[in-house]
């Protein structure tokens, strides 16, 4: 996604990338550009955020880990600026912390649990499809080396359908083996598959009485995202507080 995200910004006339930071010893001291079969850039792959945030950037884009995005958020606001944040795995309680720092800063956040535009529509689609077939399931995909599980689209999916657990179809069952049924979300079970060779797909399969409705969505690549990423961080520094989805930047 660092490759993606930084071949965007120097493709993208109105943005003009000013650092770039990876832990792997491999990547540090070149050259982004060349990095990615382009013309040389000039900005040198960095090991330290800080050393970046001394540059005073107005956004800074993080797609890391569940363990360190927290920390580059907060690093961020305390230097006044803005983020926007693709990596997934972030928790009810940390929104709640980001909301408060942004209190007494200067700085915005946007986050999206998914930032492709076709991901954002099964989402809402499938808000409508709720209303109609109470029962429903979510199988998510995703390559294996995804760090957390269910993704942040598959939670988001089910805590967006709008019904309370009490009102979906509930069954009868017993499992012999114990989380074959896999988790639940406002009662709705989540699957979730890690295999190499996919990217990020989703599958909400509902069903009602002699019939079912599936709304599928899959990036192939992860080009699919860059429309998006490059759409919030356009608009992150007109965004006051936080933002939550790229929905909110969609005319839906």
């Amino acid at each position: 996604m660092g490759r993606q995200v930084s071949r965007a910004v120097l493709s993208e006339s109105e943005l003009e990338l000013t650092g770039a930071v990876d832990t792997n010893p491999s990547f540090q001291g070149k050259d982004v550009g060349e990095l990615l079969g382009m013309e040389p850039s000039g900005i040198l792959i960095e090991d330290n955020l800080n050393s970046a945030l001394a540059k005073q950037p107005d956004v800074m884009v993080d797609f890391t880990h569940p363990q360190s995005v927290m920390d580059n958020i907060r690093k961020a606001i305390s230097t006044g600026i803005h983020t926007v944040v693709g990596t997934t795995g972030i928790k009810g309680e940390d929104l709640v912390e980001i909301e408060n720092l942004l209190r007494s800063r200067p700085s915005n956040v946007f986050i999206a649990p998914n930032f492709a535009i076709g991901a954002v529509l099964m989402m809402e689609f499938s808000k409508i499809a709720a209303n109609y077939l109470k029962a429903c399931e979510i199988i998510e995909l995703h390559h294996g080396e995804k760090a957390d599980s269910p993704s942040g689209t598959a939670l988001k999916t089910a805590k967006g359908m709008g019904l309370p657990p009490k009102e979906r179809l509930t069954l009868n069952e017993t499992e012999t083996i114990e989380g074959v049924r896999g988790g639940m979300v406002d009662g709705v079970h989540i699957h979730s598959v890690r295999l190499p060779g996919l990217v990020a797909h989703q599958e909400v399969i509902f069903g009602g009485v002699g019939q079912t409705l599936t709304i599928r969505h899959d990036s192939i690549s992860r080009e699919s995202f860059m429309p998006g990423v490059i759409m919030a961080i356009k608009a992150v520094g007109q965004r006051r507080g936080l933002t939550y989805g790229l929905e909110h930047l969609l005319e839906i």
